[in-house]
């Protein structure tokens, strides 16, 4: 039981967090779309950064230093120097809760969720999570002051 806890944190609860978004979405009124957006653009951002910066720092994971097995649904094969599953969870978690503290609480808690799972399933060190969150929340930040949602639509 207690594997199936950590892969589902490891693995798809980023993918609950992803589709709440969509909920959110569909959710009448342009505040709801905009928070949607933003969350969607920054983890989309911070995805991509921390890829950059696993290809400049290819740094091993914990699996690959202590042979044990993940406790993923995938196996990565990537560096694992910034968790991108930290950097994106807290991406959406921190803008959602920069628009609207109740529900960005949730994803706050979701974010952490997925970040214990990534160390606890042995393909992330503390480390990699912590700069994983800290890209993540820089760039929700940093989306939530640029306000992209009202530049693109004119609203």
């Amino acid at each position: 039981m207690e594997v199936l806890l950590i892969t589902f944190l490891a693995s798809f609860l980023i993918w609950f967090m992803f589709f709440g978004l969509v909920v959110h979405w569909f959710i009448d009124g342009k505040i709801k779309k905009e928070q949607a957006f933003h969350a969607f653009l920054s983890a989309l951002i911070a995805w991509a950064v921390s890829e950059m910066m696993k290809t400049l720092y290819p740094l091993p994971r914990p699996f690959i230093l202590n042979g044990a097995k993940p406790l993923t649904f995938t196996f990565p094969i990537d560096g694992g120097f910034p968790s991108q599953h930290a950097a994106a969870a807290f991406a959406i978690g921190v803008t959602l809760w920069l628009h609207d503290r109740k529900i960005g609480l949730l994803y706050l808690l979701a974010a952490l969720g997925v970040g214990i799972g990534r160390i606890l399933s042995n393909v992330h060190f503390p480390v990699d999570v912590l700069v994983g969150a800290i890209l993540g929340s820089t760039v929700a930040y940093f989306f939530e002051r640029l306000h992209i949602y009202k530049y693109l639509t004119g609203k």
